[in-house]
């Protein structure tokens, strides 16, 4: 591994909050925790409402009707505890959340990877479609609790995965809120406006970043996310990777342009 001058001369330790995508947990973020208190930095890696739950288990009842609202609102509490702002990396649904937070002046820097889109941003790709096609199929799914098949996993997000850790991973993924799904999904039917982001409200620095193979937050999507908060935003598209971009082979390569990247900007 090359290090580079900025490997050299970080600057002072950050608090960086990590927030995972849907229907995983703190555990995703293994790698990068080690990577960045490594470097110093401290890490804290909330899971959200009901995240906990043991994967053999059925979800709480109340999953289902859970809205982005309800996690942010957990997720700002937890922020509220530390003594400084922190750095928020969010991927995924966790890259929606953070944009949120953002927009609350609770960020220090954002680092969206693969982020979910806010309201305004059409993110219904047939990829996207497919991806969550048997959620989608349930009578009520906007308010019951839903999980991906072992094959919508393998189709759209944990394809670059070595086979012997897709089904690992998979066998630690809880069920999600189908309120959320169809809130950032279907935005345009939602009149609370739950995954509403103002941009004039993101002040601090962003970085967004794409994957190339993405099928579930397809690049064309994560471009207008980065684009969506202009003159703060830099985008970073990573080929060769794909949605799982936290921990396919590689990720490594990610985590330190991220490293990189906050040094430059705090």
């Amino acid at each position: 591994m090359v290090k580079h001058d900025w490997y050299q001369n970080p600057n002072r330790a950050q608090t960086i909050v990590m927030i995972h995508g849907m229907m995983a947990g703190g555990w995703c973020w293994e790698g990068y925790k080690d990577f960045f208190e490594e470097k110093g930095h401290r890490c804290v890696i909330p899971s959200l409402r009901f995240h906990n739950t043991p994967p053999d288990e059925s979800p709480d009842s109340r999953l289902g009707t859970l809205s982005l609202t309800d996690y942010v609102k957990d997720l700002e509490e937890e922020i509220s505890r530390l003594d400084e702002l922190p750095v928020i990396i969010g991927h995924s649904l966790g890259g929606l959340l953070a944009q949120i937070i953002g927009s609350h002046g609770l960020a220090k820097a954002l680092v969206l990877l693969t982020p979910a889109s806010p309201r305004g941003i059409l993110a219904l790709r047939p990829s996207v479609v497919r991806t969550f096609w048997s959620a989608q199929m349930k009578y009520g799914f906007w308010k019951k609790p839903f999980r991906l098949t072992f094959k919508e996993m393998t189709y759209s997000i944990l394809q670059l995965m070595p086979a012997e850790e897709q089904k690992k991973i998979y066998d630690k993924l809880v069920f999600e809120s189908g309120r959320v799904v169809s809130e950032i999904g279907y935005w345009f039917f939602d009149p609370k406006g739950a995954a509403e982001v103002d941009e004039a409200k993101v002040k601090c620095p962003v970085l967004v970043v794409g994957a190339t193979q993405d099928k579930a937050t397809p690049v064309s999507v994560v471009r207008k996310v980065a684009k969506k908060y202009g003159a703060v935003s830099s985008y970073r598209e990573f080929a060769g990777h794909s949605h799982w971009i936290i921990g396919e082979p590689g990720w490594q390569e990610i985590a330190e342009y991220i490293f990189y990247w906050l040094n430059q900007v705090l």
